[in-house]
C-alpha cells in the first residue's frame, strides 16, 4: 500500500512540473503517507480535504477519468430527458392551439402552423353528416297505395290463411303499416289534431287521404270476415291507439324533445284500418260495449277525443249504431258533475252532427230498436229530461243545444206502433222515471214529465195500475199529473183507447184521498190530498160527459159506413170506407 501511494505522489509531482508549478508549491502540496500499524492491512480512505484538493488539480489524470466520464454521462442523459419532455409539452400546446384555430375558422384554406422545431401539425377529423331522410306526408304515402296490388295481396293471403281470420286481419294491417312506415309521428300528430279539430273535421281523419278504389277494395274484403274476428281486431287496434296515447301522456312538459320514431305499424295505418272496419261493420262496436264500459282503460275525459272519433266512424256506417253508442258511452259523461265545458262541447258536437244528417230523424225513429234494445232507453230519457229542463239557476250555455236536440231524442225513445207489445213495455218502464221527475218542483221539468206520464197511460192500461201503487208515495207528482189530465180533457186533446181505466182509477184515488185525510196530521200533505181530490172530481165529471159524446160519435160513424156501403154496392168499397172512418174517429 505504501508503494502505491508513493507511486501516485510521484506521478502527480511530474504532472505539476510539466504544468509549470513552482518548487515551493510542491512542498506545500506534497502528498504525505500516514499509516497505522493496526490498519496496515486495510485500504486507507482519503480525507475530504484531500479529495477537494485533488478535484482542484488537472482532471486529465487517468486515475479519475473513468469516474468523471460516468458522472458526465449520467448528467447528459438527465439533461436530454428534460429537453425531450419539454419538447413534447410544447408540441401538445401547439397542437391544441392549432385545433382551436381550425374550429374557429372552418372555412379557412390556410393550414394551421406547426410546432416550433419541427412540431406536429394537428388535423381535425370531421364526421360526415348523415343525409336527412325526406319527410313523407300522409297524403304522399297514401297516394302510392295501388288498389290492384292491394287486391292481389288480399287474394293471396286469403288463400293462405282462409281458416285463420285473426292472422288475415293482422296481415291486412301490416300491408298498410308498410305503406305508411315512412310517415313519422311529426307528420301525423294525431292527438294534437284531435284536440284542435271539430268533430266535422275529425270524421275524415285519416281516410280523406285514401283513394276511393283502395277504400272499396278494403271494405269489400272486410265485409267477408266474421264478427268475432272483427271484434278482436277492433279491440286490438283501439288498444294500440291508447298505448300510443299513454306514451304521449308520459312525456312531461320540461323534458327534452323526443326524437320522432317510425313504427313498423304506423299510427296512420292503425287509424286507417280501424276506421274502415267501423264504417263497414259498425255493429261490431256494440258487441264491445261491455268491455269498453267496464274497463277503466277506455274511460276518462282525457281519452274523450278517441272515443268520439270511434263513435263518429261507426255512425258513418250506421247512424243508429252511432246514437246507440253515444247514449251509453257519452251521455253519462255529459250529465256527470265533473264534465268540463270542452268535453261537453265535443260530445254535443257529435250528437248535433248525427242529428243534422239528411233524414236523420226518420232513420232513427224507424230504427229505434237495435239488437233488442232501444237506442234511447228509459233511463237515458230521464237524463235527457233533466239536462234539457234544469232549474233556472242551473242553466248553462249548453242548455239551448240540449233543447234543440231533445225533441228528436224523445221521439226515438217513444217510437213504436201504438198499442204494440214493445210500446206497452216501454210505457211501463218510463212511467216511474216520469213520476219522479214530475214531483221535483221544477216547473219546466214537471210539465215535460207529466206529458210523458200521460203518454204512458194512453199506451198501456196497465200503467193505471202502476200509478195506483205509486199514488200516495208520489203525491206531489200525482197532483201535477191530475191537473194536466184535467186540462187535456177540457181541451179534448187526450187520446185514450178507452176511458174506463181512467174512470175506475179516479174512483179509487178518491177513496184513498178520503182515508189519507182522516189519518194525516201533516198540513202540507193534507193540502195536496185536497187538491188531488178536487182534480179527481173534475176528471170524473168530464169523463162522464165525454163518454156520452164518444158513444154518439161511434154510432154516427157506423151509420155513415153502412150508408156508404149500401150506396156503393161494393163490399170492397165498404171495407175501404169503414177503414177510413175508423181512422178518422180513432181516439188513440
Amino acid at each position: 500500500m505504501d508503494e502505491d501511494s508513493a507511486l501516485i505522489e510521484q506521478i502527480l509531482r511530474e504532472d505539476q512540473q510539466q504544468n509549470g508549478v513552482g518548487s515551493h508549491e510542491n512542498d506545500a502540496y506534497a502528498w504525505k503517507t500516514v499509516s497505522y500499524q493496526k490498519r496496515n492491512k486495510k485500504a486507507l480512505k482519503p480525507s475530504q480535504e484531500t479529495i477537494a484538493g485533488d478535484l482542484r488539480l488537472d482532471t486529465a489524470s487517468d486515475v479519475f477519468r473513468t469516474i468523471e466520464q460516468y458522472s458526465e454521462d449520467r448528467r447528459r442523459r438527465a439533461a436530454e430527458a428534460q429537453r425531450a419532455a419539454a419538447a413534447a409539452s410544447a408540441v401538445d400546446v401547439v397542437a391544441i392551439k392549432g385545433s382551436k384555430r381550425h374550429s374557429d375558422d372552418e372555412d379557412s384554406d390556410e393550414e394551421a402552423p406547426g410546432a416550433e422545431n419541427g412540431g406536429v401539425v394537428e388535423v381535425k377529423k370531421t364526421k360526415p353528416k348523415k343525409p336527412k331522410k325526406p319527410k313523407v306526408t300522409v297524403g304522399e304515402a297514401a297516394a302510392k297505395i295501388d288498389a290492384a296490388h292491394l287486391g292481389a295481396f288480399l287474394v293471396d293471403i286469403t288463400a293462405s290463411y282462409e281458416e285463420q281470420q285473426d292472422i288475415l286481419l293482422m296481415r291486412f294491417a301490416d300491408y298498410f303499416g308498410r305503406a305508411f312506415a315512412s310517415v313519422t309521428s311529426s307528420q301525423f300528430p294525431w292527438l294534437k289534431i284531435f284536440k284542435e279539430s271539430t268533430v266535422a273535421k275529425m270524421v275524415d281523419i285519416p281516410l280523406s287521404h285514401i283513394s276511393e278504389d283502395v277504400y272499396k277494395t278494403s271494405v269489400d274484403w272486410l265485409a267477408q270476415r266474421s264478427p268475432e274476428a272483427l271484434g278482436s281486431f277492433v279491440l286490438w287496434s283501439l288498444d294500440s291507439i291508447l298505448a300510443d296515447f299513454a306514451s304521449h301522456q308520459g312525456t312531461t312538459k320540461g323534458s327534452k324533445k323526443v326524437v320522432q320514431q317510425t313504427s313498423s305499424k304506423s299510427q296512420v295505418a292503425i287509424f286507417t284500418v280501424l276506421a274502415m272496419t267501423l264504417r263497414r261493420k259498425p255493429d261490431v262496436l256494440i258487441s264491445l260495449l261491455p268491455i269498453m264500459g267496464d274497463n277503466l282503460k277506455y274511460q276518462g275525459q282525457d281519452k274523450l277525443p278517441v272515443t268520439v272519433w270511434v263513435v263518429v266512424q261507426a255512425s258513418q256506417g250506421d247512424l243508429a249504431v252511432g246514437l246507440y253508442m253515444w247514449v251509453r258511452l257519452l251521455l253519462p259523461v255529459l250529465c256527470g258533475k265533473s264534465c268540463n265545458p270542452q268535453s261537453r262541447d265535443l260530445i254535443l258536437q257529435l250528437l248535433e252532427r248525427m242529428l243534422s244528417l239528411p233524414k236523420a230523424r226518420t232513420i232513427l225513429v224507424n230504427g229505434a230498436v237495435k239488437k233488442g234494445e232501444r237506442l234511447v232507453p228509459p233511463s237515458a230519457l230521464e237524463l235527457l229530461m233533466r239536462v234539457t229542463f234544469p232549474s233556472p239557476s242551473a242553466r248553462v250555455k249548453a242548455t239551448e243545444r240540449f233543447e234543440a236536440a231533445y225533441p228528436v231524442l224523445k221521439d226515438v225513445a217513444l217510437a213504436g206502433s201504438p198499442g204494440s207489445k214493445a210500446v206497452k213495455q216501454v210505457a211501463q218502464q218510463i212511467l216511474p222515471y216520469a213520476a219522479k221527475a214530475a214531483g221535483e218542483g221544477v216547473a219546466n221539468l214537471s210539465s215535460e214529465a207529466c206529458d210523458i206520464f200521460i203518454w204512458c197511460l194512453t199506451q198501456n192500461p196497465e200503467c193505471y195500475k202502476q200509478w195506483d201503487v205509486l199514488y200516495l208515495d208520489n203525491l206531489e207528482a200525482s197532483v201535477s199529473v191530475l191537473r194536466k189530465l184535467s186540462d187535456e180533457l177540457k181541451k179534448k186533446s187526450i187520446k185514450h183507447a178507452t176511458l174506463d181505466p181512467l174512470k175506475q182509477t179516479m174512483k179509487r184515488f178518491r177513496q184513498k184521498n178520503e182515508e189519507a185525510l182522516t189519518e194525516s196530521e201533516n198540513a202540507d200533505c193534507a193540502t195536496l190530498l185536497k187538491d188531488a181530490d178536487k182534480y179527481c172530481k173534475i176528471i170524473l165529471g168530464r169523463v162522464s160527459r165525454w163518454g156520452g159524446c164518444l158513444k154518439s160519435m161511434i154510432f154516427v160513424s157506423v151509420a155513415l159506413a153502412l150508408g156508404a156501403a149500401i150506396m156503393s154496392q161494393n163490399m170492397q168499397d165498404w171495407d175501404l170506407d169503414l177503414k177510413k172512418l175508423t181512422t178518422m174517429f180513432n181516439l188513440q
